[in-house]
């Protein structure tokens, strides 16, 4: 009679762990769960994995960081931001740090990044740059952005980096 008590017993304290004492509640807030992280990783943190070795020290490759979509919806982009920059399709994007905003000069002389002819403070670049082009002679468009990678020790016909429309930038990077 006792191993009977037990044994009845034993998949209700079990049922109760992993269900707990009211399932339907219990479903309806796994749905509802499941529907929140969809949304947020669908629409809002999207996931981007960094491939190869242009933003090194700050990010490293194989490392897979999240994309705020919302951050620029009320405020656009300032020196320094890590964006994300869509290519093709949905899934292509590069991982750069924006250096000059619309209407800026950019120009790298003698590893040192000038915009406006005035040299810039990049704390975020770690390995000795030696670039050396040609400076932009015109300004950048209202919509345009000069994004590069911290990773500067690279020669810079190895490295991606260029003028990027508004349009093309997805997000801020976080983490």
């Amino acid at each position: 009679m006792q191993s009977e008590t037990n044994q009845t017993r034993s998949p209700s304290w079990l049922r109760t762990i992993l269900i707990g004492r009211k399932p339907r509640f219990t479903l309806v807030r796994i749905v509802v769960l499941v529907v929140v992280t969809v949304v947020i990783f669908k629409f809002i943190l999207v996931p981007i994995r960094i491939g190869g070795p242009s933003m090194l020290p700050t990010y490293h490759e194989n490392n897979i960081n999240f994309v705020n979509r919302l951050a620029y919806r009320w405020s656009e982009p300032k020196h320094g931001d890590v964006v994300a920059i869509r290519l093709a399709g949905e899934h292509m994007m590069y991982m750069k740090r924006i250096v000059a905003l619309p209407g800026e000069k950019i120009e790298f002389s003698g590893g040192r990044l000038l915009i406006n002819g005035r040299e810039v403070n990049e704390p975020y670049v770690k390995y000795e740059c030696r670039w050396t082009f040609t400076p932009r002679t015109e300004p950048l468009g209202p919509d345009e952005y000069y994004v590069v990678g911290d990773n500067r020790s690279m020669r810079h016909t190895d490295h991606t980096q260029g003028v990027a429309a508004r349009y093309r930038i997805v997000g801020k990077v976080v983490l």
